[in-house]
C-alpha cells in the first residue's frame, strides 16, 4: 500500500511538472546518466545499418544503460542487484556511470574511441579527485565487463535470397539492382536477451489463417487504406504514417531525457529509467524478431499481388503499391531517403512492438498511463506531437504502420500485447524491489 501511494503522488507532481514544462522553455540539466544516454544513441545511430538498425540499435543501448544501471545501483543499493553484486556505498556514483557507459561504447565501437574518450574525460574532470571517484571507476568498470561478458552483442552479416513464393510465405523484395533487399540485423532473433529466460519466451498466436474471414479483413483492409493512391486515408493519417518512419531509439531516449529534465531526478532514478526504457526495448525486439523468422509471414504488398491465397473474400491486384514505395511524394516539410516495406518479415510487427514496450516501461516509473509529453521525427524537423497518455502514441504508431500499407493490423495488435507483456515480465523480475 505504501509504494502504491508513493507512486501515486510522485506521478502526479510528475505530470504537473511536465504539463507545465511544454507551456514555457526549460533549461536543460544533464546529469552522466542522460549526457551519456545522449552520447550512445547518436553513436549507435551512426553505424552502419548492422549495429544502426532500430532493433540492433535497441540492444546496443540497452547494453549501455543495463551497465549504467548496475554500477549507479550497486553504489545506490535501490534495487536488487543487476551485473555488479557487492555494494560500495563510498563510490562516486557519477564515475561509476560515465565509466560503464564509456567502456561499453569504446568495447563496441573502436572506431569512435578518440570522440568516446574525450567525452569521459570531461566526465571525469567534473569529478573531485580521490578514492571515491577512483572506486567509482573501478565499479563502473566491474558493471561493463560484466555486460560485455553477457554476449548480447552477436553481428553478423547473413545474405537473404528469395522465398519459396508460396502463400503465406514472406518474399524478399528487389532493390534497384534487382538484388534482394536484406534484413541488415537479422542476427536479432536469436540473440541473448538481457532479462526474458528466452528469446521466443513471449511467442504471440501468430498470423491468421489465410483462407479465413479475419485474415480477409486484414487484407482488404490494408489494401484500401494503405494504398499509394487510397481516396480514404486521410491526409492526418497520410502524415502520421510519415512521422512515425523515424528512429525509435532517438525518439523514446529524447522523451526520457526530457522527462529526466523536467523533473529534476537525480542520478539513481535516471539510471533506474533509462535501464526499464532500454532493456524492454531490447529484450521485446530479440522475441519479436524471433517471431518474425519462426513465422517468415509475407508483407501486405505481396499478399495483395500474389494471384492466390485460396481466400474467396480477397481478389488480388498484381499493381496494387503500398504508401511506403519509392514512387510516393514527400509531405511539405518532409525530409529523409524514400519509404518503402522493410526488408523482413511482417509478422510480428517492430515499430508497435518498440513503442508499445517503450512506453508500458515509461508508465510502470511513472506510476501513470496519464502524462503529458511530445515526441519528434527526423522526418519532420521541428514539428513536436503532443500526447496525454503514453498509451496513446503506441495506439497511433500501430494504425500508423498500417495507414503506410507495410503492417497487417494482426501482426500489430499482437505486437502490442508482446510489448506489453515483456514489461509485465522485466519490471517484476528485476525492478519490483525498486522504490
Amino acid at each position: 500500500m505504501g509504494k502504491t501511494v508513493k507512486h501515486t503522488r510522485f506521478a502526479w507532481v510528475i505530470a504537473f511538472v511536465a504539463a507545465m514544462a511544454l507551456a514555457m522553455p526549460t533549461v536543460a540539466s544533464a546529469n552522466e546518466v542522460t549526457k551519456w544516454n545522449e552520447i550512445a544513441v547518436n553513436t549507435v545511430n551512426a553505424q552502419p545499418p548492422v549495429s544502426s538498425a532500430p532493433p540492433a540499435a535497441s540492444i546496443f543501448v540497452a547494453m549501455v544503460h543495463g551497465a549504467i544501471y548496475g554500477a549507479v545501483n550497486a553504489v545506490d543499493r535501490h534495487g536488487q542487484p543487476y551485473l555488479v553484486v557487492r555494494s560500495f556505498p563510498k563510490a562516486s556514483a557519477d564515475a561509476a556511470a560515465a565509466t560503464a557507459a564509456f567502456s561499453v561504447l569504446d568495447k563496441l565501437f573502436p572506431a569512435q574511441h578518440a570522440t568516446l574518450q574525450a567525452a569521459y574525460d570531461d566526465s571525469l574532470s567534473g569529478i573531485p579527485e580521490g578514492d571515491a571517484r577512483e572506486t567509482g571507476i573501478a565499479v563502473g568498470t566491474l558493471a561493463a565487463d560484466a555486460m560485455l561478458a553477457e554476449g548480447h552483442d552477436g553481428r553478423v552479416v547473413i545474405g537473404c535470397t528469395f522465398g519459396s513464393g508460396l502463400p503465406g510465405v514472406w518474399q524478399p523484395l528487389a532493390g534497384p539492382t534487382g538484388a534482394p533487399l536484406c534484413d541488415p540485423s537479422p542476427w536479432v532473433a536469436n540473440a541473448k536477451p538481457f532479462v526474458l529466460k528466452s528469446p521466443s519466451q513471449f511467442r504471440t498466436a501468430g498470423p491468421l489463417p489465410l483462407t479465413s474471414a479475419a485474415y480477409a479483413a486484414d487484407v482488404n483492409e490494408v489494401k484500401e487504406i494503405g494504398s499509394l493512391n487510397s481516396t480514404t486515408r486521410t491526409v492526418f493519417q497520410s502524415h502520421a504514417a510519415a512521422y512515425w518512419q523515424s528512429s525509435p531509439t532517438a525518439n523514446y531516449n529524447a522523451i526520457a531525457r526530457r522527462f529526466v529534465d523536467q523533473s529534476s531526478l537525480d542520478l539513481s532514478d535516471s539510471a533506474r529509467l533509462f535501464a526499464m526504457l532500454n532493456l524492454t526495448a531490447a529484450d521485446a525486439l530479440i522475441n519479436t524478431w524471433n517471431d518474425k523468422y519462426h513465422y517468415t509471414f509475407w508483407r501486405p504488398i505481396t499478399a495483395i499481388r500474389h494471384p492466390d491465397d485460396g481466400n474467396p473474400a480477397t481478389v488480388t491486384d498484381a499493381g496494387w503499391t503500398p504508401y511506403f514505395d519509392p514512387t510516393r511524394v514527400p509531405l511539405p516539410g518532409e525530409t529523409g531517403p524514400a519509404l518503402i516495406t522493410p526488408p523482413y518479415p511482417d509478422h510480428s510487427s517492430g515499430a508497435t512492438a518498440y513503442a508499445s514496450a517503450s512506453m508500458a516501461a515509461l508508465t510502470t516509473f511513472f506510476g501513470t498511463d496519464e502524462m503529458t509529453f511530445y515526441a519528434t521525427s527526423s522526418r519532420f524537423p521541428g514539428e513536436q506531437r503532443t500526447f496525454s497518455r503514453f498509451s496513446d502514441l503506441t495506439n497511433e504508431l500501430l494504425e500508423a504502420r498500417i495507414w503506410a500499407g507495410i503492417h497487417f493490423r494482426t501482426a500489430d495488435v499482437q505486437a502490442a500485447k508482446l510489448g506489453r507483456d515483456v514489461e509485465r515480465y522485466i519490471s517484476t523480475h528485476l525492478f519490483a524491489a525498486a522504490h
